[in-house]
């Protein structure tokens, strides 16, 4: 795999568990967001 695919890869897993996590209810909806941002943060830094 590609540099591109494995950082798409990792934040896909990385959306999966936010999701999840929510779905739960171990995390209200704020958290989830800025964890997400943080994640979009990431996989744009990793791509450019």
């Amino acid at each position: 795999m590609s540099d591109t695919e494995d950082a798409v890869e990792a934040f896909l897993d990385e959306a999966d568990t936010v999701f999840g996590e929510y779905d739960k209810g171990y995390m209200n909806a704020d958290v989830a967001l800025d964890r997400l941002e943080n994640h979009i943060e990431t996989l744009r830094e990793q791509v450019e």
